[in-house]
């Protein structure tokens, strides 16, 4: 485990550094023992580009929580092609999900937010956990600005919920400098963004939102705030 002496050095080595350029020093130093997870929205497509660019055999994987979007799938399949590359994906144990849906409810997450934190566990948390195994880095498509649960974040940290290095290459970008970098580099990304969705996860979770609204607005929408997290990304001082 990297100390947090070190974390802070490197913080302060590659402040206001290009994300390539970090992207390509942290994947020499990892090499194959990096991870990049993605959700296939506007960030994470920036980030693959920028892999697939600098080593297409950085491990890309996401996860597939059995309630996505058909444009979800889409990307995939269309970043796939682009790039030559494949994305693993990750599914849920289906015994955990069945006992969950038969016991809860099939919409469980709209009655509490004690079921929509144990529905994004199952779905998410605990594959992940089986897809990091034996991996020293997580590369992320984490912005600060995209809410309020996110403005501590740093561009390096130790995640203390996976034990595992984490990465966070954007962590200063602003919305507009994503979709200028997309529109630049005519990067395939999911649909759902020209029907309104800023941010985009499971089909029943996610709807559009205006400009005017929070990037993560349309995420679990009838929670507060401070709720809007689904546990993957959890900041600790």
């Amino acid at each position: 485990m990297i100390d947090k002496a070190d974390i802070e050095k490197l913080n302060r080595k590659f402040n206001g550094s290009p994300a390539e350029d970090i992207l390509e020093f942290f994947l020499q130093q990892y090499k194959d023992k990096v991870i990049f997870s993605t959700s296939l929205g506007a960030e994470d497509q920036v980030i693959t580009r920028m892999i697939a660019t600098i080593d297409k055999d950085c491990r890309i994987i996401t996860l597939d929580t059995g309630r996505l979007p058909q444009e979800t799938y889409d990307t995939i399949h269309f970043t796939n092609n682009r790039y030559g590359i494949n994305i693993e994906i990750f599914f849920p144990a289906n015994k955990q999900v069945e006992e969950m849906v038969n016991e809860r409810g099939i919409n469980l997450f709209y009655e509490s937010v004690e079921n929509r934190k144990l529905c994004c566990h199952i779905r998410k948390i605990v594959p992940l956990k089986r897809a990091m195994k034996g991996m020293k880095l997580w590369i992320s498509g984490l912005r600060r600005s995209q809410s309020v649960t996110r403005q501590e974040n740093q561009l390096l940290e130790w995640d203390e919920q996976f034990q595992i290095l984490k990465l966070n290459p954007l962590i200063e970008w602003q919305e507009e400098d994503v979709w200028n970098y997309i529109e630049e580099h005519q990067v395939p990304y999911n649909k759902l963004h020209d029907q309104g969705y800023r941010s985009i996860g499971c089909a029943p979770c996610t709807r559009p939102v205006s400009k005017f609204e929070d990037v993560r607005a349309g995420r679990w929408w009838w929670e507060q705030p401070e709720h809007k997290e689904c546990g993957l990304h959890i900041h600790k001082k």
